[in-house]
């Protein structure tokens, strides 16, 4: 195997975008996302994380395949669905570094990739001089139609990565389940660590 893991500054994974596209599109088919992606929006989102100063691309790749992402941002240069929670609650959006996404093929899955995805984006977060770092995660219900036999969420992995779960911290994303024919608002909560804490 010739995995390795690399991380790429802003326009350094420009190169990468299309490879990160389709991955997207694969992963978050399955549940919870249950995301029925559309090429030309995942290059339009992704081209966002490449021209923003301060964002990181860790990649996955095998023999210079991509076969994971997770990607990383200033929270002061995101969306207001992303900023609006935290400004809500008297939180400087500036003090954040927002996770975007991690994604990885399921035949990757249980090798530590998962980890050194999140060491990736905090390493960047504290060179640029950050305090926190936060992402935010859909919320389904436990009888939803298309949740797997022994699905188990990975909240336990986030909270073995020194995170804490902020229910109250709270926002919606706008997207098409794949048994949905429009889009529809989505409810995702959102989880913070303080890189300063021990553990």
């Amino acid at each position: 195997m010739t995995l390795e893991i690399r991380s790429f500054s802003g326009a350094d994974a420009a190169p990468y975008v299309d490879d990160l596209a389709r991955l997207r599109i694969t992963v978050f088919r399955d549940f919870p996302y249950l995301y029925d992606g559309d090429p030309a929006y995942e290059r339009k989102y992704l081209a966002t994380y490449a021209g923003s100063e301060g964002s990181v691309f860790v990649l996955a790749l095998d023999g210079g395949r991509v076969v994971g992402a997770a990607t990383g941002m200033p929270m002061a240069a995101e969306t207001d669905e992303v900023r609006a929670p935290f400004l809500a609650a008297g939180r400087d959006p500036g003090d954040y570094f927002y996770f975007g996404e991690s994604v990885l093929l399921p035949a990757y899955r249980g090798r530590g990739i998962g980890v050194k995805f999140f060491e990736g984006r905090e390493a960047q977060a504290r060179r640029l001089g950050l305090a926190f770092c936060t992402f935010c995660a859909v919320e389904r219900p436990a009888d939803h139609p298309r949740r797997p036999a022994g699905y188990a969420p990975l909240d336990r992995f986030w909270q073995n990565r020194g995170y804490r779960h902020h229910p109250e911290l709270r926002t919606t994303f706008t997207w098409r389940d794949l048994d949905e024919t429009e889009e529809s608002e989505k409810p995702l909560s959102f989880w913070i660590r303080d890189l300063a804490a021990a553990g």
